[in-house]
């Protein structure tokens, strides 16, 4: 079946995270997506040490693996003149070049986008960096902590009586990454209009700032600075009940998250009679002075002590299914091994085994995107160089010999 962007060819200068994430996208919804690397290593993360592991035995770390599915690779030296002659014109036949180097790199390789867009008038040239391509900070070095750090994001996450704190999910690197994926998206439907290429450009620090806009509301209201909640909602109608409750089992993650702070519907019952169902108490429906929202605010240590009572009673899954099941909110704290096992996601593709070069099958986290009529189909991350032959065929017909020659020459 074909897929929605089959047909587009993307030539990858990506690494680390936040450009590799965006053309990953691009693959997973069927474009062919050519992973430019030097054959001195490739892409950075095959040895991978940001979290403490290391490709090894010849091994790709874990890292790239997750984030490089359905590519291919070509290793290419670009500061020769044969490497960057072909690497022009694998570009003068493709669709989309996608880059997050460092500013000013593109343009010392001679793949700026001013020589790019003289090649190939029909090229969008995606460009991710931290702080973008002008401004005061646009030479700065940018990751996913400083991109946490500039766009507030740190400073609205952890507890008020800590230092700022990094949050999990990467909305710097892979939060920018699908900010990329929109511009490129928009960029060739807008090219089928006008029939030129353009620009895109995805600043690291905007893109976290983007997921982030919400929690500015209230500092819009109070004209105050928003404040570190801990693990509760800032939301000011909610009585600080929604929070992490402990369960039966006492481990690090033996927890449920309850949200009550949506207990402001008029048109169906309220999270708070769903949660006195669940935990045996639906005497206290009839007690008044708990059915003010006003008075569990007053006495929000006497209503958690009544919850965590029953919490601590039974394991988080029974706690949030039973929650659930009765119209409350709740969800398990799942470690990384239940993320991976998880049933649920295991049904919807989200977790899917892929068989790996020499790493053999691994549990892989796949598209958070479901399409119809073409449904995504989860491959390995390409080993270095291991498309290398096929694509010099592809795009400049060389055959074998011609390739191992340029292996010899050391271009490829």
């Amino acid at each position: 079946m074909e897929k929605a962007l089959q047909g587009v060819r993307v030539v990858d200068f990506t690494h680390n995270q936040a450009g590799p994430s965006c053309t990953q996208m691009l693959a997973w919804m069927g474009a062919d997506v050519i992973k430019v690397e030097n054959p001195q290593g490739g892409d950075e993360v095959r040895t991978n040490l940001v979290f403490g592991e290391s490709g090894s035995g010849g091994l790709d770390s874990f890292f790239f693996l997750l984030l490089n599915g359905n590519k291919r690779s070509i290793t290419l030296n670009l500061r020769s003149k044969k490497g960057l002659e072909i690497c022009k014109e694998i570009i003068r036949q493709s669709d989309v070049v996608v880059q997050n180097y460092s500013l000013g790199a593109m343009e010392r390789l001679g793949l700026g986008w001013n020589v790019l867009k003289e090649l190939n008038p029909r090229l969008i040239f995606a460009s991710i960096n931290g702080y973008g391509t002008y401004g005061p900070y646009s030479s700065y070095k940018c990751f996913e902590s400083i991109a946490q750090a500039t766009s507030g994001a740190m400073s609205m996450t952890g507890y008020p009586e800590n230092p700022p704190t990094l949050s999990a999910p990467c909305v710097g690197d892979s939060g920018t990454g699908m900010h990329m994926v929109i511009g490129i998206l928009g960029a060739l439907m807008q090219r089928e209009k006008t029939g030129r290429g353009q620009m895109v450009e995805v600043a690291m620090q905007e893109a976290a700032l983007n997921l982030l806009r919400t929690k500015f509301s209230p500092g819009y209201e109070s004209g105050k600075t928003i404040t570190r909640p801990g693990e509760g909602a800032r939301d000011a109608r909610d009585i600080n009940l929604a929070r992490v409750y402990p369960c039966k089992g006492g481990g690090p993650n033996d927890y449920v998250f309850i949200n009550l702070n949506r207990d402001i519907s008029k048109r169906s019952p309220t999270n708070w009679e769903g949660l006195l169902k669940t935990i045996e108490r639906e005497d206290l429906l009839s007690d008044k002075q708990m059915a003010d929202r006003a008075y569990r605010a007053k006495h929000r240590d006497e209503v958690v002590a009544l919850i965590t009572g029953w919490t601590m009673q039974h394991d988080k899954h029974e706690v949030m299914h039973r929650m659930n099941k009765n119209g409350v909110a709740c969800g398990a704290t799942l470690d990384s091994k239940e993320v991976l096992s998880d049933p649920h996601l295991r049904a919807r593709g989200m977790i899917t085994t892929v068989e790996q070069h020499k790493r053999g099958p691994v549990d892989m986290i796949g598209c958070p995107i479901q399409w119809g009529d073409a449904p995504v189909e989860i491959s390995a991350a390409p080993l270095l160089g291991q498309h290398t032959e096929e694509i010099l065929a592809q795009f400049l017909g060389y055959d074998s010999p011609q390739a191992k020659q340029l292996k010899t020459e050391g271009v490829v």
